[in-house]
């Protein structure tokens, strides 16, 4: 099995505004990274190599991805230059009160579409962490809990 993961963000100004400007010219770098790193298998793009213009919910910003397993999405995440933009996502992105990142297990091979994982958000915030949508200390558990075996 791999593992997706939908994390979402309300924009605080449009994508066009300078002060989203260090956010969208580091996009396809970031992006561009991701796509090399060891466990990615896919994300969500659209014609602009990027999911700025897509939306779900209540005109949320989305990022979709697929990783092989939690430790190769862990190390992207705060092991590369990734992390300078993830300390700044307040000064592009609002604060959220509700959960907006939601992870679940898919076959390999398998493609989530937003409608799927917007399922699966709304099942970790109706439900809580289960088998079906869970958020990242539950990623983390599994991981540690994998390693414990391998052992």
């Amino acid at each position: 099995m791999h593992l997706a993961e939908l994390n979402i963000g309300m924009f605080k100004y449009p994508t066009s505004d300078p002060r989203m400007a260090e956010f969208m010219d580091n996009l396809d770098r970031v992006n561009a990274l991701a796509e090399r790193s060891a466990g990615f298998v896919w994300r969500l793009k659209g014609d602009n190599n990027n999911a700025t213009e897509m939306r779900i919910g209540d005109d949320m910003a989305v990022n979709l991805s697929v990783w092989e397993n939690a430790k190769s999405l862990e190390n992207y995440v705060f092991n590369t230059v990734h992390v300078q933009f993830y300390r700044k996502k307040e000064q592009w992105f609002g604060l959220m009160e509700k959960p907006h990142m939601v992870f679940w297990p898919v076959a390999e091979g398998h493609i989530p579409t937003l409608e799927e994982a917007w399922s699966r958000l709304q099942d970790l915030e109706k439900n809580g962490p289960s088998e079906r949508a869970f958020g990242w200390a539950e990623v983390m558990d599994q991981e540690r809990m994998r390693n414990l075996r391998c052992a």
